[in-house]
């Protein structure tokens, strides 16, 4: 019996470049949210396939990593080549509110369990290459940075390995981006409102973590803090820039880091 009241899969007789689509009712979002989902193919025999959970940033949804950079193409190109085993990516929308959720709870919506809970959920469901032993990754640019960091981090019990992108690092940082106003995304422990307190207060249980940022991108600075402060408190990381900007064709470029970072773990 299926946790949710509704969900809606896409017929993979007409899918395109191995690319599924789901629909799915959840009280988190009080109605529905949208996944697109890369199916490597040939691993309808497989069991316990991994999954990488590819977040976006604002202005996005669902659509944005496949068709924005092709990563479901670079995925299949480096699987096909042995560079990587297969493994599925999950690439959800972040609850469409506003210019972008954060991925975190607020104005009575969970955005944050959306993706820590629901959306792993509803994988293993639908798919039996996955199973409740599936090893879950997860990565993000921008805003899905943020996500990617703070959610792996809770989420520890979930997630074994954590990669960001030109990731945003503290909330007030959204402001950047969004036309909505900051206030609206404050949450009642202030540990949640920034990356490095979240890192911290898990130290003890953070899964392998890695993270980049362009050297001509906005958030640069805030990512070289972030690697310094993990640095003075001894926490293991690996922190990486490249030449590059706040733009698809450097997410496009570097999210084989990512990709290859994950298959490491495995």
């Amino acid at each position: 019996m299926s946790k949710f009241r509704t969900v809606e899969v896409s017929n993979p007789a007409f899918e395109q470049q191995h690319l599924r689509f789901i629909t799915v009712k959840t009280p988190s979002l009080k109605g529905r949210g949208d996944i697109c989902v890369f199916v490597p193919p040939g691993t309808a025999h497989l069991t316990d396939l991994p999954v990488c959970i590819l977040l976006h940033g604002v202005y996005g949804s669902a659509w944005s990593w496949p068709f924005c950079s092709g990563v479901h193409l670079q995925a299949k190109e480096m699987i096909d080549k042995q560079e990587i085993k297969p493994m599925l990516l999950a690439m959800p929308s972040d609850g469409l509110w506003g210019d972008g959720s954060a991925y975190l709870p607020h104005h009575q919506f969970d955005f944050e369990q959306w993706i820590a809970r629901d959306v792993p959920d509803v994988l293993i469901e639908i798919f039996p290459q996955l199973s409740a032993q599936s090893p879950f990754y997860i990565s993000g640019l921008s805003m899905g940075g943020w996500g990617a960091l703070h959610i792996g981090a809770k989420y520890h019990q979930r997630f074994k390995g954590i990669s960001g992108h030109s990731s945003i690092t503290a909330l007030d940082q959204m402001k950047l981006f969004v036309e909505e106003e900051v206030a609206g995304y404050k949450q009642p422990d202030q540990t949640d409102e920034c990356v490095i307190s979240t890192l911290l207060k898990y130290r003890q249980e953070l899964p392998p973590l890695r993270f980049d940022c362009g050297k001509d991108d906005l958030l640069i600075d805030y990512n070289r803090q972030l690697h310094q402060t993990l640095n003075e408190n001894n926490i293991d990381h690996l922190y990486e820039e490249f030449e590059g900007g706040h733009e698809w064709t450097y997410w496009e470029k570097n999210v084989r880091h990512t990709l290859q970072f994950f298959n490491t773990l495995l």
